[in-house]
């Protein structure tokens, strides 16, 4: 392997794109702000896919496909929306280049395809989704309509980091259209609460669920719910956003129903989705100087058997010795690999599956198959013990869960330990600057005091906690009567 990572504690941001690209999870493309899914990231990212789409289907929604063009005047619908992400929008104007180059040799824009309306490069599916849905609902009978569609989306964004915040992206979007207000918000919330257990079951990562304020609403929602998560550079990164619509979008693409008394009502809406941008929290909450972390459940590959040999002969003992054990693993549902390389070392094989965050590996030598016994490291905590062969899987499986745990455990104790209750304006920005993390503060609920802060500090109002308890105090700026804390951040 080659030498180490950039240390964490002195350049963050540098260890986490270097390990990105060392790991083999994603790298940058020929085309400004976008990014190469790897095999090794994209079967990280098929993982989350599964879970999700099993808990999307087991809460009763299905999946479709819309078209990623969205024509003008749709998008222009949901003022508010267009609005929101107008400045972050990739056109299209014409629909076809000149056959023939210019005297340069290059190829250029037929000004004869002018498109008579422009089309937008959909940035989220609201307009084009609602669109449809003005054409699938009549009846209170059609309701309600849960829907998901796996796909992308491009925000031209200027600056960009892998999987963080790239131009094009990978996502999921759920859009939902009910017959009451109740309906709508229970599915908003009930979505907030699929993805909090995904975070904390799959991703070992612990999550705060909140509401955002109407400053960092999503552009069109009349509510948005979020999980926060907290990096181990002290920053906060939103890891899902729930959205209640209310009638906004049915209004504006005049979808409507028929209710049982035969009154034409507007349906209620709510949309919610997730992205790549959970391998960026995956990443940065769990890894180490030495490489990535990854917890089991989403680990592509979560054990590795690495065989100690000089020759053939010894290869082929520890293999057929070897293979029941990964016939037993396999039968349990656990991923294995047999690196039976013999172009690498096994120290280097070591490091590389180090790196790559494989959470369990073994090691077996002709000595080890003397004793009928193996040595096996797990990644989290770097301790090797050796274990008999005899039973072994049982054990094995047994030991990814609790590292699965430990992970999650480990995450948690970090964000309890940087998590700072404040009282006053001078101590949020001492905190903020030195110590970092979640602050918990009393805020006087103006937007004018969010933007003031926000514009001296940096740190926004993550979300205001949804088990927040009542608890009289005064704003931390203005002095202000406060009847709650919220939990401000700086944050990616």
């Amino acid at each position: 392997m080659s030498k180490g990572l950039p240390k964490r504690s002195e350049d963050y941001s540098a260890w986490y794109n270097e390990l990105v690209k060392r790991a083999d999870l994603a790298e940058n493309s020929s085309v400004r702000g976008c990014m190469v899914i790897k095999p090794y990231g994209y079967s990280i990212w098929e993982k989350m896919q599964a879970a999700l789409d099993k808990m999307f289907k087991d809460t009763g929604h299905t999946n479709a496909y819309f078209p990623i063009f969205v024509p003008k005047s749709l998008f222009e619908a949901e003022e508010k929306n267009a609005e929101g992400f107008a400045k972050e929008c990739a056109v299209v104007t014409h629909y076809r280049l000149k056959s023939n180059p210019d005297k340069k040799g290059k190829l250029m824009v037929d000004p004869e395809a002018r498109l008579e309306e422009e089309l937008i490069i959909r940035p989220t599916s609201e307009a084009i989704i609602w669109s449809t849905y003005k054409n699938w609902v009549q009846s209170y009978r059609d309701l309600p309509l849960l829907i998901n569609q796996w796909a992308n989306v491009v925000r031209w964004e200027m600056r960009t980091r892998l999987f963080l915040r790239t131009a094009e992206f990978l996502w999921q979007e759920g859009h939902t259209a009910h017959a009451t207000a109740a309906e709508a918000v229970a599915e908003t919330k009930q979505m907030l609460d699929v993805y909090a257990t995904f975070a904390e079951e799959f991703i070992a990562l612990p999550v705060i669920r909140g509401v955002k304020t109407p400053n960092e609403r999503f552009a069109g929602a009349e509510d948005t719910y979020c999980i926060e998560a907290l990096m181990q550079d002290g920053k906060a990164l939103q890891a899902g956003t729930s959205h209640f619509l209310g009638q906004n979008f049915a209004k504006a693409f005049d979808v409507q129903f028929a209710g049982k008394d035969g009154k034409l009502e507007y349906v209620w809406g709510t949309s919610w989705g997730v992205s790549t941008r959970l391998m960026g929290a995956l990443i940065m909450a769990h890894s180490d100087d030495e490489g990535l972390v990854l917890p089991p459940k989403l680990a592509p590959i979560q054990v590795v058997i690495v065989p100690v040999f000089r020759n053939e002969d010894q290869l082929n003992a520890v293999s057929e010795k070897i293979q029941p054990l990964m016939k037993e693993l396999r039968e349990r549902g656990i991923s294995v690999k047999f690196d039976t390389r013999d172009t690498q070392s096994p120290g280097w094989k070591f490091a590389e599956y180090e790196l790559k965050g494989v959470p369990v590996r073994l090691a077996v030598g002709p000595r080890d198959l003397e004793n009928n016994t193996v040595e096996v490291a797990r990644r989290d905590t770097k301790e090797k013990k050796v274990y008999n062969l005899d039973n072994l899987a049982g054990q094995i499986e047994a030991l990814l869960a609790d590292i699965q745990q430990s992970i999650y455990h480990k995450a948690l104790s970090f964000r309890s330990a940087n998590t700072t209750s404040v009282e006053d304006y001078a101590t949020f920005k001492e905190v903020l600057d030195g110590k970092g993390g979640f602050i918990s503060a009393h805020w006087d609920g103006t937007a004018e005091t969010e933007e003031k802060i926000k514009e001296e500090t940096k740190a926004t109002i993550r979300c205001i906690p949804l088990d927040a308890i009542e608890e009289e105090g005064r704003c931390m700026y203005s002095g202000k009567p406060s009847g709650r804390r919220v939990i401000f951040a700086r944050a990616y």
